[in-house]
């Protein structure tokens, strides 16, 4: 792994939760993007070289929405930055990680894959490689 890539929260309402982190980081996002697979419209800020990810539920149904109904807004997962995420993968569950899903497209032109809560210490984790088109 060679960093952490983002730190993803949860929140109800992506306007007004930019607007807060717009204040907190003295910035505006770099960028917002609906992920319609994952059920969530994202939101981006840039804090040195790691990254804020805002995520809120656009389906009832959603992993966010699910989140927040159970624990409410906060902190959702940790992303660490890999450049094969295919063998980190391979490697991790070989370690005893419990994946969740398989490899697919997320959002700011990602490969992502997660790793269940239980496997970390309650933290959800979720490694990302840079799309190549």
């Amino acid at each position: 792994m060679k960093k952490i890539e983002h730190i993803g929260i949860a929140v109800r309402d992506i306007d007004t939760a930019n607007e807060t982190y717009s204040k907190l980081f003295n910035s505006k996002a770099y960028k917002e993007e609906a992920v319609a697979s994952e059920g969530v419209t994202t939101s981006f800020f840039m804090m040195g070289e790691s990254k804020i990810e805002l995520l809120e539920a656009t389906t009832q149904d959603s992993a966010i929405a699910k989140f927040i109904e159970k624990r409410g807004e906060g902190i959702h997962h940790i992303a660490y930055a890999v450049d094969d995420i295919m063998s980190e993968r391979e490697r991790l569950i070989a370690e005893g990680f419990q994946a969740i899903g398989d490899i697919k497209e997320g959002a700011d032109n990602k490969l992502v894959c997660f790793f269940h809560p239980k496997s970390a210490n309650g933290v959800l984790v979720e490694l990302c490689q840079d799309r190549t088109e």
